[in-house]
């Protein structure tokens, strides 16, 4: 197929790039590049068409999907906190940007189309239980609210227009290229950066939340998956993650260890909207999408230090 990748300079998107090529698509990606990079798509130059532009603007949204049959819709605001200090920028990046888009997607025709969601939209519901995708939604920030409206549009769109679209809420992604250097970075960054450093790593809060850390290239095969997905996975969501959940303690001390270091972590106050437990239910993935994900937290680890 011709894909577009959209945020496909940043983290998860040029992974995603990657994987496709790979497989023998063509691809195009859209980004702003306000927090991709262009060095994330090193050495791609002549296999990909790169449009600079952002998924608010239907002009540029428009010339991207021109001769796609799929999308990959990866661009978003993914901070909480800022969410939290400029909840009308991440509304209109990631409402307005997924609604602009659905709507480039079904004047085109395209076949399918993937959301890239967020177990955000679980927020606190059922404590430490893992969340299945039937089970209550309950956004604690902004970022989760409108992933959650997000969702929403998907579904309407497949549902109206019978474009074959769907979701994926993915859990605590983490892997190569994922950026340290932003006060919004994700954990294992942070925390490796710190440690090989030799400097003082921090968690925020106790350190007993606990995640559903899932490696960036089990995202990218559940993205794959999606993009091939059955009829009756239209309008639906699905969970990406292991199943399993790690403290956030015991992750640091496992960095540490893979690394030698065995610096205690500082700890600061816990951040306004962060979740305190968080783990998936797997099993509708595994049945509709035919994805499981393939590597534990160690092996991961491995891989991405």
């Amino acid at each position: 197929m011709k894909v577009l990748v959209t945020g496909g300079a940043g983290f998860i998107g040029s992974t995603l790039v990657r994987a496709l090529l790979e497989r023998g698509d063509e691809v195009v990606v859209l980004d702003d590049l306000s927090t991709g990079r262009r060095e994330n798509l090193e050495g791609l130059e002549g296999s990909i068409e790169l449009h600079e532009g952002d998924v608010r603007d239907a002009a540029a949204v428009e010339r991207a999907v021109a001769g796609c049959q799929a999308v990959s819709h990866q661009a978003a605001e993914v901070s909480v906190p800022r969410s939290v200090e400029d909840p009308v920028r991440c509304t209109q990046v990631n409402v307005t940007g997924t609604v602009v888009l659905l709507e480039a997607a079904r004047r085109a025709g395209l076949r399918a189309f993937v959301l890239a969601s967020s177990c955000a939209v679980y927020g606190d519901a059922g404590g430490g239980e893992p969340r299945g995708e039937t089970d209550e939604t309950r956004p604690l920030s902004p970022y989760a609210a409108s992933k959650l409206a997000g969702e929403q549009f998907v579904s309407a769109a497949a549902a109206l227009h019978g474009l074959g679209a769907l979701s994926l809420r993915y859990f605590n992604v983490y892997g190569a290229r994922q950026d340290p250097s932003s006060p919004y970075a994700a954990v294992i960054p942070k925390l490796a950066e710190a440690l090989r450093a030799g400097s003082e790593p921090v968690i925020f809060g106790d350190g007993g939340q606990t995640r559903d850390f899932v490696h960036v290239d089990d995202v990218v095969r559940a993205n794959l998956a999606a993009l091939a997905a059955p009829p009756e996975a239209a309008g639906r969501v699905f969970n990406v993650g292991t199943g399993c959940s790690t403290d956030l303690l015991s992750l640091a001390d496992a960095i540490g260890r893979r690394l030698g270091c065995d610096r205690q972590p500082r700890h600061e106050p816990e951040r306004v909207g962060d979740l305190r437990h968080s783990r998936a239910r797997v099993e509708l993935a595994e049945r509709v999408l035919g994805f499981r994900a393939s590597l534990d937290l160690e092996a991961g680890l491995a891989r991405t230090l």
